[in-house]
């Protein structure tokens, strides 16, 4: 028979408190910061996350907007922004880099 010995424990106020360890956002919640900001700040329909980089201090996210609908939807004005947060998501600036019709997404021609 296997005889249990008592641990030995400290009482509950000699135990050390650890404060939780802050994390920064991830590549996956930062995008989902910037693109949530840029709805907040353009009131326009979001089509999605186009690039998520960490930089210092923060991430740098491009988010894909329509900034004008037409029929048929290749004719759709569309826009690139980028945003630029910090470790915790606040929002430091944003800026819209180019606009596009839909149909001249994939040539970089920009309107």
């Amino acid at each position: 028979m296997i005889e249990k010995r008592p641990t030995a424990t400290r009482p509950r106020e000699a135990r050390e408190v650890r404060e939780p360890r802050r994390r920064g956002l991830t590549a996956a919640t930062a995008g989902e910061a910037g693109l949530q900001h840029i709805a907040d700040l353009t009131t326009k329909q979001i089509e999605g996350v186009t690039a998520v980089e960490p930089i210092e201090g923060g991430w740098k996210v491009g988010v894909e907007v329509v900034e004008d609908r037409r029929i048929p939807s290749s004719g759709d004005i569309l826009a690139l922004y980028q945003t630029e947060m910090d470790t915790e998501g606040n929002l430091l600036s944003y800026r819209r880099l180019r606009r596009y019709r839909r149909s001249n997404a994939d040539t970089g021609e920009a309107l």
